[in-house]
């Protein structure tokens, strides 16, 4: 042994090793309290922290393809929405309808005029219920939901053309400014038939956007559970951390109190050896 080299009784060794341990121990809960995570990394826990990842990466293409139902549901309350307007145009045509049965000539003129600029209000809104550009209101319109992460699961929402055409609603003009009590029970007949013509495509929205609805409740709900499972392999539990805390103080204390007892025996052998 040199002549710089520092003896170490056992006792100090021991209370200096104790000491480094609780240092040590005592680095780790401060950053457990800290975080409030058990896991930190991989160090820590593998299995624990790769499993919790993945439930997390998976609760996150989750949370996109929710967002993603969201905005599909907000695309057909859009069209819902314009069902419910045109819906209302059309009963109040068919009050025009009605009092034109019993008008004068003169009359029918001023109401067939009037009919004939609500159709142009149907046409209207049919083409102005869009959401983000997807107007559920015209032909040929789709919109498919995506459901589950892979994409083995989607919904195809197919729209209807909502517009008086004869592609849509069918809805005839006052032909002839309802001169002819004919023309007038024409357009009658024809909101007869676009109701019912609205009805039936919008229960099938309802019933798509149910789908979409549930769809998007039963995500959330597997969002959580993926995220409470991650937590579980990861949290640290606070109350006993804070109790470790205390206990590694008093280790601590202990362990600088056992090294100045050893140091000061140390010293008194030494005295008695001169």
């Amino acid at each position: 042994m040199s002549v710089n080299d520092i003896s170490l009784s056992g006792g100090l060794r021991s209370a200096l090793a104790n000491l480094q341990l609780s240092a040590l121990l005592q680095t780790r809960t401060t950053e457990r309290l800290a975080t409030g995570l058990r896991v930190n990394s991989p160090i820590d826990d593998a299995a624990a922290y790769f499993a919790a990842q993945n439930h997390r990466s998976r609760a996150g293409d989750l949370a996109a393809l929710k967002d993603a139902m969201g905005e599909a549901i907000q695309t057909v309350k859009a069209a819902n929405n314009g069902v419910k307007a045109i819906t209302t145009l059309i009963e109040q045509a068919k009050g025009l309808v009605a009092s034109a049965r019993s008008a004068t000539t003169a009359d029918r003129v001023t109401l067939s005029a009037q009919f004939d600029a609500l159709l142009l209000q149907i046409d209207s809104m049919a083409g102005d219920a869009s959401y983000k550009g997807t107007d559920l209101l015209t032909t040929g319109t789709t919109l498919t939901v995506t459901l589950n992460e892979s994409g083995s699961s989607t919904l195809v929402i197919t729209g209807f053309d909502g517009s008086t055409a004869a592609t849509g609603l069918n809805i005839a003009v006052a032909i002839g400014a309802w001169a002819l009590d004919a023309s007038v029970q024409t357009s009658a007949d024809s909101l007869d038939a676009a109701l019912k013509f609205l009805r039936t495509n919008a229960q099938s929205l309802s019933s798509n956007n149910g789908v979409v609805s549930a769809r998007q409740d039963f995500t959330s709900a597997l969002i959580t559970t993926l995220t409470q499972g991650a937590d579980q392999l990861t949290l640290a539990d606070t109350n006993e951390e804070s109790a470790n805390m205390v206990t590694l103080q008093t280790r601590q204390q202990i362990s600088i109190g056992a090294m100045s007892l050893s140091n000061q025996a140390s010293q008194s052998i030494l005295r008695l050896l001169q």
